[in-house]
């Protein structure tokens, strides 16, 4: 279940800010399957280096914890893996942010949805992107909490997923085996109707 209090007060100031953004991660992943309690949110942000200064001013330091300009700038300049993290100080909640450089993330901030969730609209993911990072992490990490987020995916919005785009950028990015393992094991008692290979449906 997705409490509002965890995203509002980085969703709020990033609108104001008007820098492209998606909510991806877990979040995402709750959105498009299973409920379930998460008290953080993983945000991927198109943030160049002349954004900075205003990026810092919106997270004020009263309210939450922001990396000082000279770090943000550092991650803004890494590209890949550039990454910060935000700190709500009245609720303890924690935003992760990504920094966009890559052609998917690049990708998934052209094809954001824009979805309300307890009266607050906010740009999230496409499917297909969440599905590809979550595989990318489950390859990284081994944690099977990524790939039972995409069996639910599978279960409740495989309606929604366009697999003539997920399956060639599966096949690109080296990720068969793990897309594999999703259809290899049942989320409940029925299971998703999930692929058994990067193929198929």
């Amino acid at each position: 279940m997705l409490q509002r209090s965890s995203f509002e007060p980085f969703i709020l100031r990033l609108e104001r800010l008007g820098v492209r953004y998606v909510v991806t991660g877990s979040t995402a992943g709750i959105l498009y399957g299973e409920p379930r309690l998460t008290n953080d949110v993983d945000i991927v942000v198109a943030l160049a280096m002349r954004d900075v200064h205003a990026f810092v001013d919106a997270f004020p330091l009263e309210e939450f914890y922001c990396p000082p300009e000279d770090v943000l700038a550092i991650e803004v300049r890494r590209g890949q893996r550039g990454h910060c993290n935000l700190i709500h100080h009245d609720t303890g909640f924690k935003a992760d942010i990504y920094i966009a450089f890559d052609e998917l993330h690049r990708w998934a901030l052209g094809h954001r949805r824009m979805l309300a969730i307890d009266g607050m609209t906010m740009a999230v993911a496409p499917i297909e992107y969440v599905i590809l990072r979550k595989l990318e992490y489950f390859r990284e990490g081994k944690s099977e909490k990524h790939l039972r987020d995409i069996r639910g995916m599978l279960e409740v919005s495989d309606a929604q997923i366009d697999r003539s785009f997920l399956e060639p950028w599966i096949a690109r990015l080296g990720l068969a085996a793990e897309w594999a393992r999703v259809g290899s094991e049942p989320s409940g008692p029925s299971g998703p109707s999930g692929p058994s290979g990067p193929s198929e449906p």
